[in-house]
């Protein structure tokens, strides 16, 4: 059960938002190009992270790139 601590999780590193081009789900609502978000976890598939809506949601890595340094 996890999921229920990630808004108090440490923050594994940062990613850098780089297109919101979904090919099956809208995501521009959630996320905005440019915009630095925190991951909480991630799995090979996805980074878990605190979106615009304040809220802990999984996206496809292909949206993000690591910031570096950060």
């Amino acid at each position: 059960m996890i999921h229920l601590a990630w808004h108090d999780r440490k923050t594994i590193k940062k990613v850098e938002c780089i297109h919101t081009d979904a090919k099956k789900y809208i995501v521009n609502h959630a996320l905005t190009v440019g915009n630095i978000y925190e991951v909480k976890n991630e799995t090979e598939e996805f980074y878990f992270i605190i979106d615009n809506t304040g809220k802990v949601g999984g996206f496809y890595k292909e949206y993000f790139q690591e910031v570096k340094n950060a």
